[in-house]
């Protein structure tokens, strides 16, 4: 069996649980994404727009899939077998959203016992206001009764599932079952004895163990009878040794004086019960790698369901992708629609993709608002939600899974002073080639702009035919046709152009270098055009 574990994020072994921001691609970690490939191709969106999940560990899992795609073609096929098993199979489908649907309801109680800061006090246990902490009054009784109570569900709830055929369910499954046969399992399910700081479950404890119970609440039994045993003992001590004296108004002064110490007695156990056998039991949770396993796997499932129910509210075709294992990327579409648009536009025109060895480098040229970037980003997209596992809106794909997935747009805001717009966009260019490989997807929205004509002709050329040679599938969005001349003497790559109608663009990709400017067209319909500036002029003298 493969193995389908990532680096586990949803629970953290550090004294704060996992947040997306944590699972972020950075300039210094990320795998197939980086920053700014993640921002350019709307990758947050395209979350938004996929989760379906319920539960925050479902939701966590997805959003590393997103953020941090798997390379493993292997993994991706036992994903998909998966998918189509919960697809057909309705009495395991609805097992599975079952055992979600009964973790959602205490999910948050784990975390507040592995992640809570415990006040003290006999305030009611309820969350504080404070955002930057999990803060509660008490001492952590009522979150360590619920914790714990939540992964004993987990357990017995997932034994409940019937056996799936799919190598990928059965792991998860198992996952969650072998937790139920651990000792930090055994310690949840109780009874907790300790001893010095150390803890046994009771299989472990023997009968001449000195090991005192836990008892998870600040009204033990015998510790207060203990105290009212010791208040009414020395009562009896000064009757038997002073008979004759009226001990009626000494019995009185004793009890005022225990009254209140009797509640200082029960915070005090509190703070010995929280700092010491709270404290630590839930460190050894936190840092148990059974239990990080099956809160994993819930999440896994919950984002298997979530594939599920995207694909079966998603409007139009939709298919899971054959996943390849090759060296060299590969992605093929048939009748491909962008992810983010297909609900805001139903009549929205789908495109094929063709990246293979025929077509690796693939040129498109046309006019503004034709649909160039919309492909573009499609084509990323398209990618991302295939190598996660998930369907994608066309009606055929194939892909291999992209080592890197690269997107360079033009980025006004960060210009470096020093270089201007062409340094700072040449600079992104190298970065992006140096890190390629031969099953890496790149995107390039323009090259060398900020130069003089020639200068763009020549550097852009050097770099095309650089990831021609290099063997990444490159995707170049420009406006220079003498490039593409240029290029096809060479007999590099393929060219798409943005097809125009009479009335308009009709956001189709048609084969051809586009070498007619609809500038005009476009200065006409936002009223910028030749006539509309010497209207204006003329409006200007008369007045």
């Amino acid at each position: 069996m493969i193995d389908i574990w990532h680096k586990f994020f949803i629970l953290s072994d550090t004294d704060r649980p996992t947040a997306i921001d944590d699972i972020r691609p950075s300039e210094t970690d990320f795998t197939a994404l980086d920053p700014k490939t993640y921002a350019a191709i709307e990758a947050d969106a395209l979350f938004n727009t996929i989760d379906q999940t319920k539960t925050e560990a479902g939701r966590l899992t997805l959003f590393r899939s997103v953020a941090r795609p798997s390379q493993d073609a292997q993994v991706l096929l036992q994903k998909q077998k998966a998918l189509q098993e919960i697809e057909t199979n309705a009495p395991l489908r609805d097992a599975i959203a079952k055992l979600i649907d009964q973790a959602t309801q205490g999910e948050k109680s784990l975390k507040h016992l592995l992640y809570g800061e415990f006040s003290g006090g006999l305030a009611t246990e309820t969350p504080s206001s404070r955002t930057d902490k999990i803060e509660f009054g008490g001492y952590g009784y009522r979150q360590y009764t619920d914790g714990t109570q939540f992964a004993i569900d987990l357990v017995k709830n997932a034994e409940k599932i019937p056996a799936p055929q799919s190598a990928y369910l059965r792991t998860l499954l198992d996952a969650i079952r072998t937790f139920g046969q651990s000792r930090t399992y055994a310690l949840m399910q109780g009874p907790v004895f300790s001893l010095g700081g150390k803890f046994k479950p009771k299989k472990e404890k023997s009968l001449f163990d000195l090991y005192m119970r836990f008892h998870p609440t600040l009204f033990k039994l015998m510790p207060i009878a203990i105290f009212f045993a010791a208040s009414y003992g020395i009562l009896f001590f000064f009757e038997k040794l002073m008979p004759d004296f009226n001990t009626s108004y000494f019995s009185y002064g004793i009890l005022a004086l225990t009254i209140p110490i009797f509640p200082i007695v029960l915070l005090a156990m509190g703070v010995s019960d929280r700092d010491t056998i709270i404290y630590p039991l839930r460190k050894q949770y936190r840092e148990n790698p059974e239990l990080a396993k099956a809160v994993e796997a819930l999440g896994m499932l919950d984002e298997l369901l979530s594939f599920y129910r995207y694909g079966a509210t998603s409007p139009g075709d939709k298919v899971l992708p054959e996943i390849l294992d090759e060296k060299q990327h590969r992605l093929i579409v048939s009748q491909a629609r962008n992810p983010l648009l297909i609900r805001s536009i139903p009549d929205y025109v789908p495109n094929d993709i063709q990246l293979d060895q025929t077509g690796r480098i693939l040129i498109i040229t046309g006019p503004n608002s034709g649909g160039k970037t919309a492909y573009c980003k499609t084509v990323a997209q398209i990618q991302l939600l295939g190598q996660i596992g998930c369907y994608i809106p066309a009606t055929s794909a194939q892909l291999v899974p992209a080592e890197h997935i690269y997107y360079q747009v033009p980025d006004p805001g960060q210009l470096n002073a020093a270089m201007g717009r062409f340094g700072y966009e040449l600079t992104r260019t190298r970065e992006i080639f140096f890190n390629a490989t031969p099953r890496s997807l790149v995107v390039l929205d323009e090259l060398s702009e900020g130069t003089t004509f020639e200068e763009k002709m020549t550097i852009s050329e050097y770099i095309l035919k650089g990831f021609h040679k290099l063997g990444a599938s490159t995707l170049l969005v420009t406006h220079n046709h003498e490039l593409c001349e240029r290029l096809q003497t060479d007999r590099i790559g393929r060219y798409l152009q943005v097809e125009f109608a009479p009335q308009g663009p009709t956001h189709r990709l048609i084969a051809g270098v586009s070498k007619v400017s609809h500038a005009d067209r476009v200065a006409h319909a936002i009223g910028f055009s030749q006539q509309d500036v010497e209207a204006h002029l003329e409006r200007q003298t008369k007045n």
